[in-house]
């Protein structure tokens, strides 16, 4: 059966602060390990005020203190912005606070724009075997093979799980080359997902880590006790898109009512396109989506982003999510 997990991108919201995200981040993730969420991850992105996660390895410390047996770990960190070596450091000091619980989701964007991916890199690195390249070396810090010359401390003989991420079929290739486990972004880009899905299949090489091909897919979950209210709550992250994408990203504002229908035609069917896989409703309803999307992919497991606005609205949607999935296990 399909396993589920959590994508949190710690969201400021409106008229909240940084401390507030990262306190909720820590209870969120509490609330998700009681409820049989299998892992915790957090992303990269920098210089978007509604996001507090951008110091990911530190913010993923922070929940696995405040979590016991769930995995916790980055979905993703954004290679090119990091030296390796650091990350192989970083994710090193992480296995060693707490072994056989750290993730570490590669992805090859800036998680930014330009101008703030040069203020973190200072260069950028234009070829296109850039990432791959650092891929092979950061496992050769784990493995702490010697093929590098450098010895990683913390980090030689570490057992991170590392995952490729991707919006393209760039991603699927490279996980299913070396034999890694794969997570597609379709929860904001989903045009490339079904292709995605059967490069990664077909193409998988059994690995020393996996010997057949791990498959994940972002899912947006909006789940409340009526559809009404569902679909409420959900109009937090479609204002929040809607401003990152005219290049105005802001904290997350609160719920508005009727708020797809005030941007007309043209603006529903953008996030009709972008947002299409999502469940957003009452539980009956959520179940119906969840099950379609997973019957259409056959994914190994559910990574599911929930940008809600109040707390506890957010921890409700999550208890639903995790009765639905126990009951389509059942009915499975």
């Amino acid at each position: 059966m399909t396993a589920y997990s959590l994508l949190d991108l710690v969201p400021v919201v409106q008229g909240g602060s940084v401390g507030q995200a990262l306190a909720n981040a820590a209870e969120l993730a509490r609330h998700a390990e009681q409820l049989g969420f299998t892992r915790y991850w957090v992303a990269e992105h920098h210089g978007m005020a509604g996001i507090a996660s951008a110091a990911t390895s530190v913010v993923i410390g922070h929940i696995a203190a405040a979590t016991h047996s769930m995995r916790v770990g980055a979905g993703g960190i954004m290679l090119p912005n990091h030296a390796p070596l650091v990350i192989a450091e970083q994710f090193g000091t992480l296995d060693a606070l707490f072994p056989g619980r750290i993730d570490l989701g590669l992805g090859r964007a800036p998680g930014s724009d330009q101008r703030v991916a040069q203020a973190i890199r200072r260069t950028l690195d234009s070829d296109a075997n850039a990432f791959p390249r650092d891929v092979l070396e950061l496992q050769s810090y784990f493995a702490d093979d010697g093929k590098t010359g450098i010895r990683a401390t913390p980090g030689a003989g570490a057992k991170v799980d590392l995952w490729i991420l991707g919006s393209s079929t760039y991603g699927a290739q490279l996980a299913a080359m070396l034999g890694l486990p794969y997570a597609f972004a379709s929860h904001f880009a989903p045009d490339a997902l079904d292709q995605a899905v059967e490069i990664y299949r077909r193409d998988f090489r059994p690995s020393a880590v996996l010997d057949k091909p791990h498959m994940m897919a972002g899912f947006n979950i909006f789940a409340a006790d009526s559809d009404a209210e569902g679909e409420l709550l959900a109009s937090s992250q479609q204002q929040a898109f809607v401003a990152l994408r005219t290049g105005n990203p802001r904290q997350l504002p609160p719920p508005v009512a009727g708020y797809r229908e005030s941007l007309g035609a043209q603006g529903s069917a953008i996030l009709d396109h972008v947002l299409q896989c999502s469940a957003v409703g009452g539980p009956a309803k959520v179940a119906r989506e969840i099950a379609a999307f997973v019957a259409r992919t056959g994914v190994d497991e559910l990574m599911i982003a929930s940008a809600i606005y109040d707390h506890e609205a957010r921890k409700r949607s999550l208890a639903i999510t995790a009765e639905v999935m126990a009951e389509l296990k059942v009915a499975a």
